[in-house]
């Protein structure tokens, strides 16, 4: 769907994306994560055609975005809706006309603007604002009407640039549930640039991160969460406190186990006891994954070790 090969992007003689290769496969929720400054949006809009970039390959649906003549790439960003931070509507427009507006601009029939505007309101839970103005509309609900308005011309691909930024959380999560209620309905590639890490963990199928234009990070989300490299734990500013003494083990659980009884099993198996010293579950993506931190007597470390790679546990010594 998109494959980007050894992206490079300049501003003058500063490098903003160093040498990207990446694939995002068709129907995939793809997020592209970074702090400011970490050149996801310039990312995203070479992959719209609003950046060129300096060299390297960017591939959507095979055509090679910068080979594309003016012709081409209106044609090809008609394929591409896009939403943002702070909604972009027209202040004087209707919901309904703001939706629309695409599909005058291409010339559709007024029958097939109704149609489209009336079925897309009704899709995000609009239906009843057709005549509102922006101005009476909350933060959600403009988010709504942009969503709408980015899928009037049947995008193959829909971008998201901070589009749950400006929101509140339960808000967020509301137009979080609607993105994957459209990628399943309408099987519509998401890529979504966001900061936020609750957000690419609430819906995101696969991540990149960005730092500074370099990759430090590109995998499926739940394998990005479940043992960070060291990397990903200085992104996301986690820090470990264990106790000094002993042997600290820290043992992580899949989707498949998460909820298994391990620690105990393994205590009583084993018939020894060792502190607990913290532990998390947390949902990624609706899998629930976990991981925990055990303290043991060092005398006891190679009987632990060898439980555990008995029982197909991933693990490290902090």
């Amino acid at each position: 769907m998109i494959t980007i090969k050894n992206l490079n992007k300049f501003y003058g003689s500063t490098k903003v994306l160093n040498d990207i290769s990446i694939d995002i496969k068709e129907g995939e929720i793809f997020a592209i994560v970074g702090h400011s400054g970490a050149g996801k949006s310039t990312l995203l809009r070479c992959i719209n055609g609003l950046e060129d970039y300096s060299d390297g390959s960017l591939r959507v649906n095979d055509k090679e975005i910068k080979t594309l003549d003016k012709n081409n790439l209106r044609e090809f960003r008609k394929k591409i809706g896009m939403i943002f931070q702070h909604f972009s509507l027209i202040q004087r427009k209707t919901v309904y006309e703001n939706v629309a507006l695409p599909m005058q601009l291409w010339g559709y029939k007024k029958s097939e603007i109704d149609k489209k505007v009336n079925d897309l309101l009704a899709l995000v839970g609009l239906e009843n604002k057709l005549n509102s103005y922006p101005s009476q509309l909350s933060g959600g609900q403009k988010q709504r009407v942009a969503i709408a308005r980015a899928l009037t011309l049947d995008p193959e691909v829909l971008l998201s640039d901070e589009a749950t930024s400006a929101l509140d959380p339960n808000t967020t999560t509301s137009i979080l549930n609607l993105l994957k209620e459209i990628n399943e309905k309408l099987n519509i590639t998401i890529v979504i640039v966001t900061h936020e890490m609750e957000v690419v963990k609430q819906i995101a199928q696969k991540a990149l991160l960005l730092e500074h234009g370099n990759i430090i990070g590109f995998d499926d989300t739940e394998e990005l969460f479940l043992k960070p490299d060291e990397k990903m734990k200085h992104f996301l500013g986690e820090s470990e406190v264990v106790p000094a003494q002993g042997i600290n083990i820290k043992l992580y659980f899949p989707k498949d186990n998460a909820y298994q009884s391990f620690i105990t099993k393994m205590a009583r198996e084993l018939d020894m006891d060792f502190n607990i010293v913290w532990g998390k579950l947390e949902e990624i993506n609706t899998h629930i994954v976990g991981n925990m931190v055990i303290n043991i007597d060092e005398v006891n470390q190679q009987k632990v070790i060898d439980y555990i790679k008995e029982h197909d546990i991933v693990w490290e010594v902090l």
